[in-house]
């Protein structure tokens, strides 16, 4: 197919290889699901919306096609972990919940559907358990995915078990060192070491992924977080002012009421520092 050609260059190239091996019967549906693809890794707020009506067009056309429901769900993730509101909370949760449930409903041995699914329920939803269990069978089938690696430190980060966290990430990064995600790794290394009480460390990651992406919100949260805990509470509060005029609605019980990680300690510190950085209550 031409799109695969066109888009290629802009996607991980084991990514490509997976949805080849199994492509929906109609390649109208395959190519909306790949054009979708294309546009979650462009990273902007336009480009997120186009790939979730991409996605919604794939599975109209092949409501069968297990990968368009789970490239939906995929955009409702980057929407919160870049900080772009579209729908009311209660909207996206409950969107993102059935498109990753309808996505291991139709293939439950595909290991990118199952990850993709897994980190909306543990990351959207709150349900880090079955999003443990759905990552970690994605896994499983396929060691040497990076994604799911990267979504299995993500949820290991939310149970509050760092160090394994830890040791994914770090797994991720050396499968797959120059992947265009690994902001997301780096931003998550950056949390590990911080709920671990090793803040130059979390903010050499945090450093790290936000220059790899600089409008990637939950980077520069974790940024912010610890110029507070270090003592660089100006940098924090000029941090906060930003992020603060980017979305001013940015509260720290709003934050404190969707965060996904369940161990007190670890949401305590943040709030902390989200206090000391100037965030209203």
């Amino acid at each position: 197919m031409n799109v695969i050609g066109a888009i290629s260059p802009s996607l991980e190239r084991a990514e490509i290889e997976r949805a080849k091996r199994k492509p929906t019967e109609s390649l109208q549906a395959y190519d909306y699901y790949f054009r979708g693809l294309a546009g979650v890794y462009r990273f902007s707020r336009e480009a997120n919306i186009e790939a979730l009506n991409l996605s919604k067009i794939a599975s109209g056309i092949d409501p069968e096609f297990a990968a368009a429901y789970a490239l939906g769900a995929r955009c409702y993730i980057q929407r919160k972990a870049f900080g772009w509101k579209i729908d009311t909370v209660s909207q996206e949760i409950a969107e993102a919940r059935r498109l990753a449930r309808r996505a291991i409903e139709l293939d439950k041995d595909d290991p990118s559907v199952l990850a993709w699914a897994g980190i909306a329920l543990a990351f959207i939803v709150g349900e880090a358990e079955e999003g443990a269990a759905l990552v970690s069978r994605a896994i499983n089938l396929d060691p040497n995915m990076a994604a799911a690696r990267r979504w299995s430190g993500w949820i290991h980060l939310y149970l509050g078990e760092v160090d394994a966290a830890i040791d994914q990430f770090e797994f991720a990064l050396r499968l797959s060192p120059l992947n265009l995600r690994n902001f997301a790794v780096q931003t998550g290394l950056a949390y590990a070491y911080f709920f671990a009480g090793r803040d130059n460390e979390a903010s050499t990651w945090a450093a790290t992924a936000v220059g790899q992406q600089p409008d990637y919100f939950s980077a520069q949260l974790i940024m912010m977080a610890c110029h507070a805990m270090s003592g660089r509470t100006e940098e924090a509060r000029e941090l906060c002012a930003r992020l603060m005029q980017r979305s001013p609605s940015l509260r720290i019980s709003r934050i404190r009421n969707r965060t996904p990680f369940r161990r007190a300690e670890d949401i305590g510190r943040l709030l902390q520092a989200y206090r000391l950085a100037g965030m209203p209550e």
